[in-house]
């Protein structure tokens, strides 16, 4: 019971670490549409590049794009030190 009382907290905070990052970079984008668009195609690509992919929904592609744009866009020197 316990276990899985703290299982379901850690995901609770997973999912709105999630939420606030997805707000974050529509926030920062000037076209909601194209920003949404360039995150659904990067997770298609994600999609088809890793096979192995879970069935963990904090591991789906749409999840790891979204983050990594993130990323991107406020941590420019990411993008730099390649």
């Amino acid at each position: 019971m316990i276990k899985t009382k703290k299982y379901n907290e850690d995901k609770i905070k997973d999912l709105q670490y999630i939420t606030y990052k997805t707000e974050e970079l529509l926030e920062l984008a000037n076209n909601r549409y194209k920003i949404t668009m360039q995150v659904a195609n990067r997770a298609k690509r994600r999609k088809y590049e890793d096979i192995d992919i879970i069935d963990d929904p904090l591991n789906k592609p749409i999840i790891r794009a979204i983050l990594e744009m993130v990323d991107e866009v406020t941590q420019p020197e990411i993008l730099n030190d390649l």
